[in-house]
């Protein structure tokens, strides 16, 4: 990865000015963010506890919680506790992702380590039904997500994972995101050790992004049958600059 720099008086490599670099706002608890497949509001446990709940007991055998601090939920009551210790906060910021078709929750992502000082954010907690898996409303809730960042102001936006959790490395990829390090022993979920994968996008490559999301997610891109013409990995492939490399983990310790 190539890091530009100028040098000071002294003849010392310094990053590049930045200037007309205004405060990004906060996450807005009144907006709601619109796509064709989907929208996002913020989560509330009276609203959307019941469909969430539902839609993730089709994952019957609990694997969608593998990586995630919490769950399985055993009832709907469990769950909503859950819910209600997470909504309506400003860090982490949680949506409810919205099916339009049928207007019922089906997954959960949020902005966290929300910085307007340093213009980053990040995007996380993102915790998908088997409704919306590997599907076109899954990356658009991911777009919109993305958008609305860098419309507020942001200039970098985050992404973190367990290094071990190779479905979100892929994802990460696939958005556009550039791999920038690995975090040894970050910290611990559920009694094992987290090693965490860094990933980014920065706003000299979203207009890149962008087009490569709308272009994908246009009807045009898919057949009579759903299948999709254009892979979303390949218009994205110009702006990331590292790819997650092969590593030699030592699973055991």
């Amino acid at each position: 990865m190539k890091i530009s720099s100028v040098k000071n008086e002294f003849g010392d490599p310094i990053g590049l000015p930045v200037s007309q670099v205004s405060t990004p706002s906060l996450p807005d608890d009144s907006a709601k963010l619109t796509g064709q497949y989907c929208y996002l509001e913020v989560l509330d446990a009276e609203k959307h506890t019941a469909d969430l709940f539902a839609a993730y007991s089709l994952d019957t055998d609990g694997r969608l919680w593998t990586y995630m601090p919490q769950g399985p939920f055993n009832s709907e009551a469990e769950y909503r506790t859950w819910v209600e210790g997470a909504q309506h906060k400003a860090d982490p910021f949680f949506y409810a992702i919205i099916d339009s078709e049928s207007n019922k929750a089906v997954g959960v992502a949020s902005y966290l380590r929300v910085d307007p000082g340093a213009s980053s954010i990040e995007v996380g907690w993102i915790t998908y039904s088997p409704l919306i898996q590997q599907k076109p409303i899954a990356t658009e809730a991911m777009y919109l997500m993305m958008k609305n960042a860098f419309d507020m102001g942001y200039r970098r936006y985050e992404w973190k994972c367990n290094s071990l959790n190779q479905p979100s490395i892929n994802a990460a990829m696939r958005l556009g995101m550039s791999f920038e390090g690995l975090f040894r022993q970050a910290t611990m979920v559920k009694g094992h050790n987290r090693d965490t994968a860094w990933f980014a996008i920065i706003d000299r490559d979203w207009p890149v992004a962008q087009d490569a999301y709308e272009t994908w997610l246009s009807p045009e891109n898919f057949d009579s049958a759903g299948q999709q013409k254009l892979r979303l990995s390949d218009l994205t492939a110009p702006i990331v600059e590292a790819r997650w490399p092969s590593l030699n983990l030592d699973v055991q310790r």
